[in-house]
């Protein structure tokens, strides 16, 4: 009976979520930011990644929060595809499930998306509604050849994912390991006949999966891996394939599944996920909950992303992928993070203190940049912070702009705590 209990109560650790524990601790750094008005801000989109926020002095800012990583957000391009496509198909949004009704113009969506990663490729309208779809059906184990597989995630895995494993505990096992701690991943390999691993491809806080050991404990044990690369899509591969897709030549066959987004760098919405059977495909169209029991992109997205589809097939792609780490090698010339050399476009400069990144944050909204105030639950308790994200669609001054209030700011904190 004790090993019972033990057995049941490290289960729960890896499993359960603490809501009620969550909120005591971080919704008075979560209202310090809305007071501040850091948080739940409208605004309006200008050139380039200005935006104009009326509760700021009616001045305009300089965006560094929207993952758009190569700009495409507002590329002329692709809001024409959207509105190309209200206009053909005179309508927004079919109120049925994908299991029933779909406008022809997503499934040649799916089908070119399908070409250009060289995956089976089912959207839906968020990375969110993809996850949940997924996993469960890793969890089954009819992915797996009828062995429910031990469902082991990474720590860091992004809330979209580890918001499932309460479900995912109803079907088999769950365990959670240290961040990237790929022995421990081994371990439970070597000693369960079937492991899945749930994992981000580009971490949001920055860093990022060992896409290539991976495949080799893959190859070694049969390991499933299953990749949200919402962070990697677009800004890596010749037809921005992604972080994950553009490590893993041929097909993702049986054992790999990639969820990507097509929002961020591809600068539509919604979600994807990559498939590499027919059989997938098959279980995914008929028991993915977000497939069976809700509707498709709409037109205007569904428009978007065809139109995005088109400019990955361009040179205009790699233009805007150098660009991209153009800006952020001149960042990391300018401002200190514990990310600098990384050719990934996240960057988070590390304070400590919450209420005094949150006094960062406003005190550079304040000079005229918006960046994210970061603290529990996204990051642990005393690594409060400021996250940013340098994109190709930012000109050099804006970034040696920011640059230079960084230092100002980080200096002025310093002779403060030194007085």
């Amino acid at each position: 009976m004790k090993v019972g209990n033990g057995t049941q109560r490290k289960f729960r650790a890896g499993v359960f979520r603490n809501t009620s524990s969550l909120i005591q601790q971080a919704d008075t750094h979560f209202e310090a930011a809305h007071f501040r008005g850091l948080m739940a801000v409208y605004g309006r989109p200008l050139g380039g990644r200005a935006v104009s926020l009326p509760n700021v002095q009616g001045r305009h800012v300089i965006d560094f929060v929207r993952c758009s990583y190569l700009g495409l957000d507002n590329h002329p391009k692709i809001i024409a595809g959207a509105v190309a496509a209200l206009n053909e198909y005179g309508a927004l949004h079919w109120s049925c499930a994908r299991t029933r009704l779909n406008f022809s113009i997503l499934g040649d969506l799916e089908a070119a998306l399908s070409e250009l990663f060289a995956a089976r490729v089912i959207t839906y309208t968020t990375v969110l509604a993809a996850n949940m779809s997924a996993l469960p059906l890793v969890a089954s184990g009819h992915l797996t050849g009828g062995a429910r597989p031990v469902m082991v995630f990474d720590r860091l895995a992004h809330a979209t994912l580890a918001f499932h494993k309460g479900t995912i505990a109803t079907e088999t096992k769950v365990q959670t390991i240290a961040h990237n701690d790929l022995d421990t991943l081994e371990a439970l390999c070597r000693s369960n006949a079937t492991v899945a691993y749930i994992c981000d491809g580009v971490y949001s806080m920055g860093g990022n999966s060992d896409i290539g050991r991976l495949r080799r404990l893959q190859e070694q044990y049969g390991l499933f891996l299953y990749i949200d690369d919402a962070h990697g899509v677009s800004i890596f591969g010749a037809q921005g394939e992604g972080f994950a897709r553009h490590q893993i030549a041929g097909s993702l066959g049986e054992r790999t599944i990639i969820a990507a987004s097509l929002g961020k760098g591809f600068g539509a919405s919604g979600g994807m996920i990559m498939l590499g059977t027919a059989r997938q495909e098959e279980l995914f169209r008929r028991f993915a909950v977000a497939h069976a029991f809700s509707a498709s992109l709409n037109v205007a997205s569904i428009g978007a992303a065809f139109a995005s589809q088109e400019l990955h097939r361009t040179s205009e792609l790699n233009r805007l992928q150098q660009t991209l780490r153009a800006r952020v090698e001149l960042f990391d010339s300018l401002i200190p993070s514990n990310q600098k050399g990384s050719s990934l476009p996240i960057r988070t400069v590390e304070i400590g203190d919450e209420m005094t990144a949150i006094g960062v944050a406003r005190t550079l909204l304040d000079r005229g940049f918006y960046t994210s105030a970061i603290f529990f639950p996204t990051v642990a308790r005393g690594r409060a912070g400021i996250r940013i994200c340098p994109t190709a669609g930012h000109a050099e001054d804006d970034i040696r702009s920011l640059g230079l209030a960084v230092q100002e700011v980080l200096g002025e904190i310093v002779n403060g705590r030194q007085s």
